[in-house]
Order: structure tokens, then sequence, then C-alpha cells
């Protein structure tokens, strides 16, 4: 038999009720003639807001005291930021359902006023209660902040977003506020759905109020490779009781099945290590169409260092590496800037160069890899984030921070064409004594314009095995060699 009304139960935040309704709205969206009632409160973790969560002896400080609800018949699921919940598992309950995951990524909002901080290379303090924050980022920030050699360290911070970014915005010797990007996202653009009760206020102005916090600050959205997120970051978890097959038929239809996988991936991965929010460990899985890929770095309790990238469909192969540098000189352009540009996408440090105008007034600016961010950041320029070498067309997700955006590219004037307006700094000149420095059986590409070059040297190079990373070069090289694949992480130099 059809269920005909529900009662939703989750935390009374604004961001725990807009997460509620969000699940509400997809389930009234599959089932319209479902009444839907819901019920929001404090749990543990909201009343104390004195203690770090680490401290908190109690798993499940944001969830227990829903728990007993949903044991009782109180009420019929919760919906839970998913990684709140512990990582063991209830006897009398299971997780059956997500949406569609949100970005999983950390965001670091910085004030505009502590800019000239970074130029004296003062001491900065950043709120963050993260154990996994404090020893990922650390070093990370400590290079890719403006002007390099940064010296950062964290304090302590509770309450919901808008008490977070308040006491931030507040505290004349606090810089900047370090928290999950999905949470900001879904705030900023949060509205009232139908599904919400008339006693309801909504969210326009906590929407409000951080949209101009947001205008004094300098925003980052920080890399998964350096700074993999807290497991199940940027996904809703509904949880009923096992018994109740009626709502899990009910939610099967709502569910998205590729994000509860990696989610479910994740929380294993850190429970393998014991769990829990003292641990230094960040770990992301994400699908791309290459693979699954996952992100693993920090500390655990024993002691042992994680720092790990790797790919479902990755192989151990030997491969040869040819050197760009054997085939092209650079030769500097002075570029044409066009006018409509605000937003800047820096392909390779080779780009950059000193004839470029200003970049100050870019509402963003963002590299392909960590090491021309890094190469961007000893130069003053502060950086809002990175492909991570993952492609250009990896979606940025960014819309509900940087607004509209006319895009332009530093790249080589026969870089492979994009969306984006290029503005070309430089043009690789073949070399006259080119050639291959050796030959191999499988090769792995860093660009399209070294695999033509190589082509046009030797032919019969078509007959070999191929790889290169994702995005572009991928794209061209395939038109020329179809049987090309991706290869991500890269491999290093000393396997060529």
């Amino acid at each position: 038999m059809r269920l005909n009304k529900i009662k939703i139960a989750s935390r009374k935040s604004d961001l725990a009720r807009l997460q509620a309704y969000l699940v509400g709205s997809a389930l009234k969206a599959k089932n319209p003639n479902l009444e839907i009632e819901f019920q929001f409160k404090e749990s543990l973790g909201d009343k104390n807001l004195t203690d770090p969560l680490w401290k908190m002896p109690e798993k499940g400080v944001f969830t227990e005291d829903f728990h007993h609800d949903l044991v009782s018949g109180k009420s019929d699921l919760i919906v839970h930021s998913w990684k709140d919940l512990p990582v063991e598992t209830k006897p009398e309950t299971e997780i059956v359902a997500t949406l569609e995951r949100a970005d999983v990524r950390d965001l670091l909002i910085f004030k505009k006023s502590s800019f000239a901080k970074l130029e004296k290379h003062q001491a900065l303090k950043i709120y963050s209660s993260s154990p996994r924050r404090s020893y990922n980022l650390i070093p990370f920030l400590k290079d890719h902040l403006p002007f390099g050699s940064q010296t950062v360290s964290f304090e302590p911070v509770r309450g919901n977003i808008q008490t977070r970014v308040r006491k931030m915005k507040e505290a004349a010797d606090i810089d900047g506020l370090i928290l999950a990007k999905a949470a900001m996202d879904r705030l900023l653009t949060a509205k009232l759905p139908d599904i919400a009760p008339a006693s309801d206020a909504g969210f326009q102005e906590t929407a409000h109020f951080l949209a101009e916090v947001l205008k004094d600050c300098h925003w980052m959205v920080l890399p998964l490779s350096k700074n993999p997120a807290a497991a199940a970051q940027g996904a809703l978890a509904v949880e009923i009781l096992k018994s109740r097959a009626d709502l899990k038929e009910l939610l099967s239809e709502i569910n998205q099945p590729q994000d509860f996988a990696c989610v479910d991936q994740e929380r294993k991965r850190l429970a393998s290590y014991g769990g829990g929010c003292h641990q230094k460990i960040g770990v992301t899985r994400l699908q791309r169409h290459f693979g699954e890929i996952e992100f693993l770095r920090g500390l655990t309790d024993a002691g042992i260092v994680l720092d790990s990238k790797t790919n479902s469909r990755a192989q151990n192969l030997s491969l040869h590496i040819e050197k760009s540098e054997d085939h092209f000189t650079k030769e500097n352009l002075k570029p044409s800037w066009p006018q409509n540009i605000n937003a800047l996408f820096v392909s390779h440090s080779s780009a950059l160069t000193d004839s470029l105008p200003s970049l100050s007034s870019l509402k963003v600016l963002w590299s392909a890899g960590l090491s021309t961010w890094k190469t961007l950041a000893e130069k003053g320029f502060w950086v809002n984030g990175s492909t991570e070498s993952l492609g250009e067309d990896e979606d940025l997700r960014i819309d509900a921070l940087a607004g509209s955006l006319h895009w332009g590219k530093l790249a080589h004037s026969d870089a492979p064409a994009s969306d984006k307006t290029l503005i070309a700094t430089y043009q690789l000149k073949k070399r006259s004594d080119r050639k291959l420095s050796s030959t191999a059986d499988a090769y792995y590409w860093k660009s399209s314009s070294l695999f033509r070059s190589a082509l046009e040297l030797e032919p019969k190079l078509i007959e070999k095995q191929h790889y290169c990373g994702p995005g572009h070069s991928f794209d061209e090289i395939k038109k020329l060699c179809p049987h090309v694949q991706v290869l991500w992480p890269s491999p290093d130099s000393r396997m060529s």
C-alpha cells in the first residue's frame, strides 16, 4: 500500500531545515498526493557550542537525539548532513537514500582587510575546529596564499554557518574561516520551497547576510589533492528504521546510487582508520568518465601519514614521457586583453607574462594545476581555485560565489579551442633539431601539441600505446589517435 503521509525530522538550523525541504520536495515531486509533516529541533551539538567537536565524548552529537525519536515512532525519517553521522551503524536503522551530492570541497573566506598582512608576512589566524583541516591545510596555505611563506594557525570555533561567519566578521584578530562549501552554496541560493510550512520565515535574511560578508572577503576553494573533505561531506543522508520496507521503496525513487556508493566507500575508508571527528583524515571519492577517483590525506592515530590519489581504472604501466623542451622553444607574444573578461583560467605557469594588465579587477582567477597556483601566489595573486589537472572542462561549481562570469584563458597560441576566450601570451616554435628522445612501447603525453610534433617526426608512433590526462588534450589527441586513453593521476618524470 502506498504511503500517503510521512514525518520528516531534522535539526532546526537554516541549513538543516533547507536540507529537509530538499528531500521533502524530491519526494513530493514523485508522489504529489504525499502529505509531509516536518519536525525540527536542536541536537546536543547545537546546544553545546563551547567544546570542540573532537573533544566531546558522545558519538553522534548532532544525530543521537533524532535516533531515539525514530526508534520510538515519533518520526518516520531523518535528514542528516551525512558527514555528521558516526561511521558505526545502528542495529535498528539504516541510511537508504541520498540526493545529488553538493560540492564536496572546503572553502576559505578571508577578510580583504587582512590582505596587507599577507604582503608583510604577518602571522595569520583562521577559524576552524577540524583536526583534519589543520593538519592538511596549514602546509598548503603556507605556500599558496599570496606572496608565499605565510605563517598560519587555526583557532577553534563552533556554531552554525551564520554564527561562525559572524564570529569571524566581528573578531578583529581573526583573518578568515574555513567551512564546507556545500553549506555556503546552499544557503546563498536558498529559496523557501512551496512544501515548507507557512510558519517558516525562510532563508532570505541568512542569504543576504552571507552575501554581504562575502563582499568584504576573498574566497578560495581548497583543492582535494591537498585537502580531501570529511567523509560524506556535501551529501545528505536519509535514515529510517530497517523494518520500514514501505519507506525504503518510497525513498528509492529519489536516491542517487552513484553518489550513495561514493559516500559509502568514503565512510568505510575512514572507519578502517578508526573514524570520528578527532581524526586528521580526509577522504573523497568522485566519479569521472575515466573511472572512480579517490583523494586520501591525513595522519592516523597510529602515526601513519596518508597521501594518495588513486583511480579505479589506473594501470601499472611503464611509460615514456616526451619532453616539451626537446621539441619547442617559447616565443613570448604581446597579448590583447578582451574588454569583457572578468574571470581568468591560467593553463600553465609558462603563460604568465609581465605584459598582462592588472588582474585585481577579476572576479575569479583559476589555475589548471597546483604548481601554476603556487607560481601565481608567489607573484602576489589571490587564486580562487584549481581544476587540479582534471581537465579544463571540470565543473568549477562556483556560480553561487561568483555569479555571472566571462572567461579568458592564458595559454599558447595553438591551444585547443574551448568556451573561454583565448589570450595567447606565447607561441611554440618547433625546434629545427627536434627529435624523439627515445622509443618505447607506451607513451604519456602532457599536451596535444607535443603529440602532434612527435607524430610528424615518426608517423608509425600511432601504432604504440598512448595515454594522457583528462581534458582538452585528450579530446585533441583522440582526433588523431582514437585508441588513446586517459591516465590519471599522471605519471611523474621517474617513469620516463
